[in-house]
């Protein structure tokens, strides 16, 4: 049996494309007037029209092309001004119509990309071949009974969209770097809550490998219903390896559709891969075609919000921050709107990005909160940050004791420090004192201080403050210690 060794890997490159499908949070379902709500009593959100009973017909709903169209505009897609939907048939219990209607020949985006960062930190395009509108199945619970699968329709007819990339992903870092991106996209355009773990999006992706320098591609193998980022991940990692063990030891890749076993890490094989003659797809015969006009796509286009890209772009160029700091702060939508309404209220943008990825970030993981639960809002953060750049507050005690106090109190900053008698009070004759009594304290390290060994300082400005409470400028503070350590030279 073949040992994989870095020398092998470094042969063989491995080729990535990823089909996500992504629900989209419509309140009604994409062919009915059902609820497309999550939850409810299994067969609870059905009609004759979701189940495809005799004599029922589909009608399309509206907001699901205008999210669509949103998302092939965020991803830099062409729009299709008329398009229509296939029946693609195949039998699932659980897909009470006997076909899914979907687009196959002309589907509503196509020829769009998404810009992600690979692993080296350069700048990869992934092209997007299409994006297209579809309807769900429902629901088999194989778990329930001892003897027969249950099957839950609620969600038959629930809304699609599925984003199909062009094989240009060349590592799993490549692959969660595109899926995160698209979860940020779908958040900021409020067409779907993005949770993978909850079903919202699921990915498939076609794994192959193939020499490095051949530009012929290697039989693929389609991993199915992914749900999280790091199984994405897992899942290519271990595919690339299986099928170099495959290619070493001369045996041949079938083209199979492939479990993940999240427990172990590991593929199984589900069925042998379908082609698409096997779907037998042809026009949906009960759905007219869907003409677009110019005037409904360029309305939708300008009511897109600022997306994460351009967010980036503009911290860095108008507010001066990092490119890692400006990635971190948008890569969350609300967390990116609490921090423009933080701008609006301070001029001092590097402190309030260091408050937000910060302090602020580090409370809503710990307390497991949302930014729509912190009860400081970004006027009182602003004020925080004044009261620090105008010297009443040393940025330590307000990190950790006044915002705190202003989280768990509802307070104001000023409110908060008086309370917690931390505002910076002490004049030039009592900090001097207080640095005379410190020196006295450690003439041993006064004397190494004197000798070169300068990272003393961090002991004397950390005793100063414990003796004053928090309530000195540091900036100040430290300039009298060190005059005074060198008076003693």
């Amino acid at each position: 049996m073949t040992t994989i060794t870095d020398s092998l890997t470094d042969k063989y490159e491995l080729v990535v494309g990823l089909e996500v499908h992504v629900q989209l949070s419509t309140e009604s379902k994409i062919f009915s007037s059902d609820s497309a709500g999550f939850g409810g009593g299994p067969n609870e959100h059905i009609s004759p029209v979701s189940l495809g009973l005799p004599g029922t017909l589909p009608k399309l709903n509206k907001k699901v092309v205008e999210y669509a169209i949103k998302m092939g505009l965020a991803t830099n897609c062409s729009i299709n001004r008329t398009t229509h939907f296939d029946r693609k048939n195949y039998f699932y219990a659980d897909l009470p119509k006997g076909f899914q209607t979907t687009q196959d020949s002309q589907p509503i985006c196509y020829s769009g990309y998404i810009d992600v960062k690979s692993d080296d930190h350069s700048t990869r395009r992934i092209r997007i071949h299409r994006i297209h509108m579809e309807d769900d199945a429902g629901k088999s619970m194989h778990d329930q009974d001892d003897f027969d699968s249950l099957i839950d329709l609620n969600r038959a007819g629930v809304p699609l969209i599925e984003i199909v990339s062009e094989p240009d992903i060349r590592t799993a870092h490549e692959a969660a770097a595109y899926m995160n991106e698209i979860r940020k996209l779908v958040r900021y355009l409020d067409i779907c809550d993005g949770n993978m773990e909850e079903g919202s999006i699921r990915c498939d992706a076609n794994i192959s490998v193939r020499p490095k320098g051949s530009s012929a591609f290697g039989n693929r193998c389609e991993v199915k219903n992914l749900n999280s980022v790091r199984n994405l991940q897992r899942a290519i990692e271990h595919e690339f390896i299986r099928q170099v063990k495959l290619i070493e030891n001369g045996e041949h890749i079938e083209q199979n559709t492939l479990n993940f076993d999240a427990e172990t890490g590991n593929t199984s094989p589900l069925r042998s891969k379908e082609m698409a003659n096997d779907y037998r797809y042809f026009p949906e015969p009960d759905l007219p075609p869907l003409i677009l006009e110019d005037k409904f796509i360029n309305d939708l286009a300008a009511s897109l919000p600022e997306l994460p890209a351009r967010k980036v772009e503009r911290y860095m160029s108008d507010l001066t921050l990092s490119e890692y700091d400006a990635i971190l702060i948008s890569s969350e939508k609300e967390i990116a709107e609490y921090f423009d309404k933080l701008c609006s209220h301070t001029t001092h943008y590097k402190a309030a990005a260091n408050w937000v990825i910060g302090p602020l970030r580090s409370y809503l993981h710990e307390a497991g909160h949302h930014i729509t639960d912190v009860n400081v809002s970004p006027e009182q953060l602003a004020e925080l940050i004044r009261l620090i750049d105008s010297g009443k507050l040393n940025y330590s005690v307000a990190a950790h004791k006044v915002f705190p106090e202003m989280l768990k109190e509802s307070l104001t900053a000023e409110q908060a420090a008086v309370k917690l008698q931390v505002m910076i009070d002490t004049d030039e004759n009592e900090l001097s004192r207080l640095i005379d009594e410190v020196l006295e304290k450690f003439p041993d390290k006064v004397k190494e201080y004197n000798h070169g060994k300068k990272g003393v300082l961090g002991l004397f400005m950390g005793d100063l403050m414990k003796r004053s409470n928090g309530k000195i400028n540091p900036q100040t503070a430290t300039k009298l210690v060190v005059e005074k350590l060198e008076s003693k030279k």
